[in-house]
């Protein structure tokens, strides 16, 4: 009787063991898959933000070019005014 508490016991203990090796192979790939995930979506994020950025800068540059044009077209017709008010 008491060999075959001890097989039991034995048996009980390695199916354990098993039970416990595969659970952590499965929290392993679990945490593996989610370092991979992190790090797509990071690198997804930090597409975004760039492309955001080079939006933004593209339009600062296109108000620039708008208002230094509408600055030269201003000082221009200033200065044909003055000509024409000097020719009087």
């Amino acid at each position: 009787m008491r060999k075959i508490a001890l097989v039991a016991a034995a048996t009980a203990a390695l199916s354990l063991a098993a039970c416990s090796e595969a659970t952590e192979e499965a929290a392993e790939d679990t945490v593996e898959g989610a370092m991979a995930d992190t790090e797509a979506n990071a690198e997804a994020a930090g597409d975004a933000m760039g492309d955001a950025v080079d939006g933004a800068v593209e339009t600062a540059e296109d108000g620039v070019d708008a208002a230094m044009d509408a600055t030269g077209e201003a000082m221009e017709d200033a200065g044909e005014a003055m000509q024409e008010e000097a020719a009087e």
